[in-house]
């Protein structure tokens, strides 16, 4: 990685040219305003460059930055393809790039985390990594009693990175609410930076596949492979074989696109139901389809805690999405903070925008394609000031859900899987399945005050 800035002043010194061209950007809007440039034409020209900068900063920058830019897709999905598209492609690349740990590394870690005789564990061990992201690589082995391992080995000095990384990007909240102004960029942050921290803990991430293992064991429809064992930053569990997504969205039948995108979908909703978690990172990679059907599932790193309540009031959310009383889908959005106090929404828009979004879960049956997405995405990115979806806010507690739909949708939509997709919301999201009420957004839980709800995810 010679080639990527490394140093800490380095890194320090890209992300600080963030604000300061920002603040450059703005005086020369002013200076263009009062030479008579109309005001929208010069705010959305200074939306892209400001995004064009903190995309090109935030991929140049391997590890902490990396990760951070990853995570932060949901301002991804506020820009116009051509600013997002060479995003996306520049992360790839660093990805592909990315130089495995020298063996000797690897061990280091190993011993530090298994101790010195950390060899006696493994029948066999594979130096070279199965696979690589940006805070660690994985390592096919043999465990001593002959199971097939995963061995997940996080990079030495990754959390420190990550963490400096993100607390530089904290500091550019203004620079954030440029993009959108009807986002609480700083709650919103604070709530990625605790996500954040949790990816770091390995026995965070064991505790959290330990239970899916327990909630999905003998499942006809998935595999979650066990924890062997944790310790320090290394993460041991069983091994599964299948074709990975990736693979069924490229040369998939469109049996095998319709049957994966199902179960896809069944298992994302089915997580909070059945174990009160939701798994967070739906990327293509971490999941697999086994020969006898079932779905397999791995990297447990993103979990988001659902206590019941709250699991209920996405669900009542989500009917009210799917209805047409734009009255009631007003006062709940305002009830969940989706609208900030003094944020003043254009009602049909508000309306026209949703519904389209909703089709998924309207339709018996709903065929997810790359054009319906290009279609939704259009309308998303729209930076005009007159698009409503500037003017809406992302609660703390809906950080990592916004991430799983967001997610999903996009890799059903690369499936272009037809299912009936209404049938699992209704299935396993409770308040989804509820009959109709004139005032059924009263359903919110009394007993869930938003601090309250918000301090037991975050815990």
């Amino acid at each position: 990685m010679s080639d990527l800035p490394r140093r800490a002043v380095t890194r320090t010194a890209k992300l600080a040219s963030l604000p300061i061209g920002f603040a450059g950007r703005t005086a020369l809007g002013v200076g263009k305003r009062t030479f008579g440039r109309p005001a929208e034409l010069v705010a959305t020209e200074i939306q892209q460059r400001t995004a064009e900068q903190l995309f090109k900063v935030l991929g140049e920058l391997k590890g902490g930055a990396m990760k951070v830019g990853q995570m932060l897709s949901i301002f991804e999905a506020a820009l116009p393809p051509e600013i997002a598209g060479p995003y996306r492609a520049t992360l790839t690349r660093l990805q592909e790039a990315a130089p495995p740990l020298p063996a000797a590394t690897v061990h280091k870690v190993l011993a530090e985390a298994l101790g010195p005789d950390w060899r006696d564990d493994f029948a066999e061990f594979d130096d070279r990594p199965a696979a690589a992201a940006s805070i660690g690589q994985v390592h096919k082995a043999v465990w001593h009693d002959g199971r097939t391992v995963a061995v997940k080995v996080q990079y030495p000095g990754a959390g420190k990175a990550l963490l400096s990384d993100f607390n530089q990007l904290a500091r550019l909240s203004k620079l954030f609410a440029v993009l959108t102004p009807g986002l609480d960029v700083k709650t919103m942050l604070a709530e990625l930076r605790r996500r954040i921290a949790e990816e770091l803990d390995y026995t965070i991430e064991a505790e959290s596949q330990a239970a899916f293992a327990e909630a999905y064991a003998d499942d006809p429809d998935f595999v979650i492979p066990d924890v062997v064992a944790q310790s320090g930053h290394v993460l041991v569990t069983e091994w599964i074989d299948g074709t990975p997504l990736s693979a069924i969205i490229s040369d998939g039948t469109q049996e095998e696109r319709d049957h994966a995108g199902l179960l896809y979908c069944r298992f994302l909703f089915s997580g909070p139901a059945r174990c009160g978690l939701l798994h967070a990172d739906p990327h293509p990679g971490n999941f697999r389809l086994l020969d006898d059907g079932r779905l397999g599932v791995i990297d447990f790193g993103a979990v988001d805690r659902l206590p019941g309540g709250f699991h209920r009031r996405i669900g009542i959310l989500m009917r009210i999405g799917t209805m047409g009383d734009i009255d009631q889908i007003m006062k709940a959005l305002r009830e969940e903070d989706f609208i900030r106090e003094g944020v003043e929404v254009d009602p049909d828009s508000l309306h026209a925008f949703i519904g389209p979004i909703a089709e998924p879960l309207v339709e018996e049956t709903f065929k997810f394609s790359r054009e319906w997405l290009r279609q939704e995405a259009a309308r998303v990115t729209d930076l005009r000031p007159t698009n409503v979806v500037r003017q809406l806010n992302l609660p703390p507690s809906y950080v990592l859900i916004h991430r799983v739909v967001a997610a999903g949708t996009g890799v059903l939509c690369q499936l272009e899987a037809e299912g009936r997709f209404r049938d699992e919301a209704l299935t396993w999201v409770p308040g989804f399945a509820e009959d109709d009420d004139p005032d059924f957004t009263d359903d919110f839980p009394d007993d869930l005050a938003d601090d309250e709800n918000d301090d037991e995810i975050a815990s």
